[in-house]
């Protein structure tokens, strides 16, 4: 691919497998500064495990990941999460017995300079007024969706670049996937580049501006979210009835 300044994160044919299963076949996708880019497909298309391979959870078998220009396709997990790529995994993965605000200063672990940790918590706490009231209650202990608010603060502490979001609304009741998917938008509007894997794929089209759509492992259709969401044939085909 040619290169381009306003793309962020570009993967270049690739692969990864589980053992001898391979669950993402040789992609090719693009995230743009200050975009949200969707990717879509049924459960097992390969969603979850190329945000893994992107944040170095799961070694790429072929291919390359490059951010920001440089290639860390082979760089360790925790170097990439440093170079700015920041992952939300799915089931929000929060600390029990510790704190709410234990588990935020958790994601600047890395950070030395004690005012700039000052600095994003209160950033943090101003996004999520409700973890500053919670914020000496076992984080463990908080509703799912004030869990996925710790989540996504916790990663916002690491001062992301980019942020990889799997599946936020997973398990939510309705009324806080809506909430869920505001606080998506909020982040994008205040300069937060997302690639967004979400199960609600009408949802997730109305948030982003571009989406792919994964089957199987191989991308099947790639193009502006608006353009997706109202074309009857795909929507049918690929993102349920």
């Amino acid at each position: 691919m040619p290169a381009d300044d306003d793309v962020i994160l570009r993967l270049e044919g690739l692969a990864a497998a589980y053992g001898k299963i391979d669950a993402v076949k040789g992609i090719d996708l693009e995230v743009k500064r200050g975009q949200i880019v969707t990717l879509l497909g049924a459960n097992g298309a390969g969603k979850t495990t190329t945000l893994k391979t992107i944040s170095g959870l799961v070694r790429a078998k072929a291919g390359r990941v490059v951010f920001a220009g440089d290639d860390i396709t082979q760089m360790p997990a925790h170097e990439i999460a440093r170079a700015g790529v920041v992952h939300v995994p799915e089931g929000r993965h929060v600390l029990r017995g510790l704190s709410v605000r234990e588990n935020l200063e958790l994601g600047a672990f890395t950070l030395r300079n004690t005012a700039e940790r000052n600095r994003r918590l209160e950033e943090v706490f101003a996004q999520f007024p409700i973890l500053r009231t919670r914020a000496n209650s076992d984080g463990s202990l908080l509703s799912g969706g004030e869990q996925q608010m710790l989540a996504v603060g916790r990663a916002l502490m690491h001062g992301p670049k980019i942020l990889l979001l799997d599946e936020p609304s997973m398990g939510l009741a309705p009324k806080l996937v809506l909430e869920t998917m505001k606080i998506v938008r909020r982040l994008n509007e205040a300069g937060t580049t997302i690639l967004l894997v979400e199960q609600n794929a009408r949802l997730a089209l109305k948030l982003a501006h571009y989406g792919y759509v994964l089957e199987s492992g191989v991308i099947k259709l790639a193009g502006e979210a608006q353009k997706l969401s109202a074309d009857p044939s795909i929507v049918q085909a690929y993102l349920g009835t």
